[in-house]
């Protein structure tokens, strides 16, 4: 049977463009791959608006009922459940926070029976999670409600195209102490790809390309083509 990896954290901590690039990644690799978008809270901001991007990388989607619609209530469909049976590796985009965590709580016992890992991804420059103290209070905030605890930390600290190589060294340390706070390992630091060399090379960093963009950043990169 393939692994099941849960990608979680705040609203716009950019989690859902790790799922996309982690899921990305595995498939270039050769893995057979199936990207569950299980965000039913915020449909705009979802793995599923680029399920055409996933799908050309080899990628499998299952996506909310009325997912990439102009319907403002959204339904799991009954082709969530074939992931507890699949042999693919399998990655579970939850929503931001505690809310949008919840659906996971539906699935919790499926989910431990099939094992898994949780992923939390963290951002110092997102207002709510800026404090590591309070980052490691959303995390225990999702883990109550859906019932499977965090098994991993992720530093995604970026600031959209302004991103810079100090943008992301300064947040090292804003890292490492979310993950004493919470007592939940980091696994490693999100860079954007263009960025990777100019990386010190004591720290394990994940280099990421930029899937998920905001209205007037789409705009911009039309602009710019």
């Amino acid at each position: 049977m393939g692994g099941l990896t849960i990608i979680c954290g705040h609203y716009g901590t950019g989690k859902t463009n790790l799922a996309m690039n982690l899921a990305i990644d595995r498939a270039r690799e050769g893995k057979s791959v199936t990207l569950v978008d299980m965000d039913i809270v915020n449909p705009y901001f979802t793995s599923s608006v680029y399920a055409d991007i996933l799908r050309e990388n080899g990628v499998s989607v299952i996506s909310p009922l009325f997912a990439g619609t102009n319907m403002e209530v959204t339904a799991i469909p009954a082709s969530m459940y074939s992931i507890f049976d699949t042999a693919d590796e399998v990655i579970i985009d939850a929503g931001g926070d505690d809310a949008g965590a919840m659906i996971l709580g539906r699935f919790s016992g499926e989910i431990k029976k099939k094992g898994y890992e949780m992923i939390c991804v963290t951002n110092m420059y997102r207002p709510m999670t800026a404090d590591p103290n309070d980052a490691a209070e959303m995390i225990r905030g999702i883990e109550a409600v859906c019932r499977l605890k965090a098994t991993g930390i992720v530093n995604n600290s970026h600031l959209k195209d302004l991103t810079a190589v100090s943008t992301v060294t300064d947040s090292l340390p804003y890292a490492k102490a979310v993950s004493e706070a919470a007592g939940i390992p980091l696994l490693f630091t999100t860079v954007p790809r263009g960025l990777i060399n100019g990386m010190p090379a004591d720290e394990y960093f994940y280099p990421v390309d930029v899937y998920v963009l905001v209205t007037w950043e789409k705009g911009a990169r039309i602009c710019r083509q």
